[in-house]
Order: C-alpha cells, then structure tokens, then sequence
C-alpha cells in the first residue's frame, strides 16, 4: 500500500451531477472539498455559472471558491499553487482531499506542473489588444498559425485570452508555447517548471456523464432556462454596473455570462441568447469529453445510475483510498 496521503478527483463534463455526487461522499468521507472550476472562483457570479447554494457552502464549505474579483484573472499556475495548498491542510488533519469540478486543465496543472513562461506583459498586451481592435482576432490568430501553429489548432480565433497570452509568450520569450512545453516534457533544465513532478498523493480518479450524450444535452438547456428564471440575467446586469468590467474579461467570457451581455448590449435577442447560451455550453462539455477520452487510470460512473454513491466507495477501496 502506498504511504503517500489519499486524494480523490472527481471530473466530468458540465450539468453531469459531480455536486451531487461530491455532496454524497462528503457525508459518508471524511473529505474536504476543494473546487476545480474556472468560473467558480469568481464571486458574485452565482447563478450562471451554478454555484452551489450557500446553505450547501455552509454544510460542505468548498475551497477554492468566491477568491477572486471578477475583475481579476486567475491562472492554472495560481490555482495550482492554491490546490496544492488546500491539499496539504487537509491531508495534515487526517482528511481525504476531494476535488470536484470540470476545468481539465486545472487537474492537468495538479498533476503534471506547469512549464515556466513569461509573465503577463502589459505593453505587449496591450499592442495586440489595439492591434486586434483595428483588424480583428483572425488577424492575430493567423499570425499565431504561423509562430505557433499547434497552439493554434488549439485556440479559437473567438477566444482573445487566450490567443493574447499565447503571442504574449512568443513575443516575450522567442519560444512559442509549444516549444516550451516540449522542453518541459524533455526534461530540459533551461526550460525550467512551475512544480513539476509526481503529485505527493495516491489519487483515485473518478468521472461521471450520461451514458447518452443526448441526455447531457437535454440537461444543459433545462438547466440554462432554470438559470434565467432564477436571475441569470439580473445577475448579469448587476455586474454590467460596475465600472471596471468588460466584456474582455476572462470572467465575463464565461460560458453564458458572454452570451447575457451581449444580449444586455443590444446585440443579440433574448431567443438567440438563450440559443447560443445553450450552444456554448454544449460545446464545453464537448471540449471536456475530449481531455477526458484520453485521459489514463480514470473510472467512469453514469450520471443516471442510482447507485453511484456505492459504486465510487467499491472503486475507493480497490484503489486502496479507503482503508
């Protein structure tokens, strides 16, 4: 048996019940619950992006959650740095770490570290925001094609933070991020990483998704309708208010909140809002389904069982976690 401390990731696309199911070992484990989320970080940002309700936060409190001003970034090396810390207070009381959440990248950060790049530049993002102003994104994404086209398969041309840090990086340091992330994967000592290394843990790893993609999607549009009549769009316009937020903003380009204000801003009708609401989401789930095909050693569970509760606690004692 290893004598490295247990963990527990509990992954899977969005709407496909990780909560529940997180909820459920949580009263059963001596687990503390730390949340991968992007969006989730962010406060004031509750209903669209499906936080849990303050009363569950109250009984299960989540680490990793409500940490940032929406007007702020956070990064995969930031929440790296966090989870890993959050992981070691846990497993000093005796506790089991479970993360739970659908940012794969997050997971891939924990367990793989981060190849060291240059930090955020503002001058040169702020020349290729006014350059991508005055020509558009696809002028900037063709120019990533050509310094770096792997990352730019993997970037959309819609995506300006992300096409801004990957030019940034080439600019700053010469290297694209691909090249950096292949000395990482080398082992070369110029290319240095961010806490790279086998994760001091013994992590069983758990996904859960309907069976039927087709159950998934009918899942994302009722839950982004029960989002709207919850408030989605008076939560949307209460950040519009404040004078430091923009549509730029890696917060505000989360799925949803994107599609909320433009439709706040005229440009699109509460139908197709509603529509591409539900589209983006899709699509995210989409992009998860894809890190986690090719994802080693993880044990799937189907959303629509009603046993899953005993069949992760099964799993947990094969893999020694529970003892």
């Amino acid at each position: 048996m290893s004598s490295l401390p247990p963990a527990i990731f509990l992954m899977g696309p969005t709407a496909a019940g990780k909560t529940d199911l997180a909820l459920e070992l949580a009263r059963v484990l001596p687990c503390d619950l730390i949340s991968v989320d992007s969006a989730l970080v962010y406060r004031g940002m509750d209903i669209g992006t499906a936080k849990p309700e303050r009363v569950v936060l109250d009984a299960f409190p989540h680490a990793l959650i409500d940490i940032r001003d929406p007007a702020e970034s956070y990064s995969a090396a930031e929440f790296r740095a966090d989870a890993l810390a959050a992981m070691a207070e846990s497993a000093a009381r005796g506790r089991i770490p479970l993360l739970v959440g659908g940012t794969m990248l997050y997971y891939k950060a924990l367990l793989e570290g981060l190849a060291d790049m240059p930090s955020a530049d503002p001058a040169i993002r702020a020349e290729l925001e006014a350059r991508a102003a005055v020509e558009g994104w696809e002028a900037l994404h063709r120019e990533l094609a050509e310094v770096d086209p792997e990352s730019a398969a993997r970037i959309h041309p819609n995506d300006p933070q992300r096409l801004t840090r990957a030019l940034e990086v080439y600019r700053a340091s010469g290297l694209s991020m691909t090249e950096h992330r292949l000395r990482q994967a080398a082992g070369n000592p110029d290319a240095g990483t961010s806490g790279a290394g086998q994760l001091p843990y013994t992590v069983a790893q758990l996904a859960i998704a309907p069976a039927q993609r087709q159950v998934l999607h009918d899942r994302i549009a009722q839950r982004f309708r029960v989002m709207l009549e919850q408030g989605f769009v008076e939560e949307v316009e209460a950040l519009r208010r404040r004078s430091d937020l923009h549509a730029g903003l890696p917060s505000i380009r989360a799925v949803g909140y994107r599609q909320v204000w433009e439709y706040l801003d005229g440009e699109l009708s509460r139908n197709d809002m509603v529509e591409r609401g539900i589209i983006a989401t899709r699509q995210l789930a989409k992009r998860q389904f894809t890190w986690l095909r090719g994802w080693e050693n993880l044990h799937w569970l189907d959303s629509l069982a009603c046993d899953n509760l005993s069949r992760a606690l099964k799993y947990l004692e094969s893999v020694s976690i529970l003892k």
